[in-house]
């Protein structure tokens, strides 16, 4: 089994170390363009152009499902990308994590970039599934972009200007973009208040990546079953590679870093 994951950056990571959980033995294919982030202040257009060019190069390791692990991709090209690889390649888009979040009562906070903050259709995911629930939407300007390079400072300030726009009584942090699940011990902690319950975050990776092996019909492995390793492929603009440096500086990226890559 192969699975074939695809962003602009290391935003896959997540949703690919969850995939490793639920099945250690897949190979996966991780297909980004780094080179061209960010791809939040790009036209629609140019969003679906780019998404296209590695969802290309993820389809010709002949994967049995493609996982379009980022919101802005999700957002402005599920529409072409299925049409061109379905129904022969299952594509599976990345939702922010509302519903479930919602389900909690709230108050909420979405954190996403400024791109999809305010867009239509975060506002229509917030009024199909938190109506009646109080939610704020928080921009987070350059947080993706600090995540991708990892650098420290950076995220920490864009993470403590986000922090400073969410109101003090939210009880709960949806993760608008795939990047910010790679600190998201970061964000729980400039969130949290003192002497209040632990602060609720909703990610989309682990839902994602049971969604696409739901969609080829596999099942997880139960927990604890020792099977062999799958292998890794990364692909930046196309042409194979090993993982981003910046990649290793997260858990999810230290997981996935000793596998062998694969072939054919």
């Amino acid at each position: 089994m192969k699975i074939a994951l695809m962003d602009s950056g290391i935003g896959l990571l997540p949703a690919a170390a969850a995939m490793r959980r639920l099945r250690p033995d897949a190979d996966l294919v991780l297909s980004s363009d780094p080179a061209t982030m960010p791809w939040g202040p790009r036209t629609p257009e140019d969003v679906t152009e780019r998404a296209l060019g590695c969802a290309r190069a993820a389809a010709d390791h002949r994967p049995d499902a493609l996982i379009v692990a980022c919101n802005t991709a999700s957002v402005h090209a599920l529409p072409a990308l299925r049409a061109e690889l379905e129904p022969g390649l299952p594509v599976i888009g990345t939702v922010p994590a509302i519903k479930p979040a919602a389900a909690g009562g709230g108050p909420i906070a979405i954190w996403a970039t400024p791109a999809t903050t305010g867009s239509p259709y975060q506002r229509g995911l917030i009024r199909d599934f938190a109506d009646g629930v109080e939610v704020t939407e928080v921009p987070c300007p350059g947080l993706a972009d600090a995540v991708q390079h990892a650098d420290a400072e950076a995220i920490d300030a864009a993470v403590a200007a986000a922090a400073a726009r969410t109101p003090r009584d939210v009880t709960t942090v949806v993760l608008g973009c795939t990047h910010y699940e790679l600190v998201a011990d970061r964000i729980r902690a400039a969130v949290q208040r003192p002497g209040t319950p632990p602060i609720a975050l909703h990610g989309s990776a682990g839902a994602v990546a049971a969604q696409a092996l739901r969609r080829i019909g596999t099942d997880p492995f139960p927990p604890g079953d020792e099977v062999p390793a799958g292998g890794l492929t990364v692909l930046l603009g196309g042409r194979e590679a090993t993982l981003p440096e910046a990649a290793l500086t997260y858990a999810e990226g230290v997981l996935l870093a000793p596998v062998a890559p694969a072939r054919g």
